[in-house]
C-alpha cells in the first residue's frame, strides 16, 4: 500500500515556475515507477512525465519537454515535477501516481495508486 500527497501547486503568471512535490508512505516507494499525470478543466486525465525506479530514466509528454523535470529522491520517499516557463495550457490538477511494474508508463490504467490531486494555475 503506497499514499500519496502531492503540494506545491499555486498561481503563477505565464512564463514563471512552480516545483511540485509527491510525497509517499510505504517501505517500498523506491520499487515503483512513479509519474505525473494532470486533468485541465473539461478534458481527460493526462500523461506529464514518469520517471523509473532509480530516477536512470525518464518519459515525457511532447507538450511538456523542455520544460518540465521529474525526478525523485528515493531517501525522502519523494518524487518532483520542476516545471519552468508554464503557459496558459498547463493549467490543471496535476496528480503523482505510482506504477508497480506496468511498463507503458504513459498510460494511467498501468497505475496502482494516486494522489488526491494538486491545482496549478497559469494566468496570461
Amino acid at each position: 500500500q503506497v499514499q500519496l500527497v502531492e503540494s506545491g501547486g499555486g498561481l503563477v503568471q505565464a512564463g514563471g515556475s512552480l516545483r511540485l512535490s509527491c510525497a509517499a508512505s510505504g517501505r517500498t516507494f523506491s520499487m515503483y515507477t512513479m509519474g505525473w499525470f494532470r486533468r485541465a478543466p473539461g478534458k481527460e486525465r493526462e500523461f506529464v512525465a514518469a520517471i523509473n525506479w532509480s530516477g536512470g530514466s525518464t518519459y515525457y509528454a511532447d507538450s511538456v519537454k523542455g520544460r518540465f523535470t521529474i525526478s525523485r529522491d528515493n531517501a525522502k520517499n519523494t518524487v518532483y515535477l520542476q516545471m519552468n516557463n508554464l503557459k496558459p495550457e498547463d493549467t490543471a490538477v496535476y496528480y503523482c501516481a505510482a506504477n508497480w511494474g506496468g511498463s507503458r508508463w504513459y498510460d494511467l490504467r498501468q497505475y496502482d495508486y494516486w494522489g488526491q490531486g494538486t491545482q496549478v494555475t497559469v494566468s496570461s
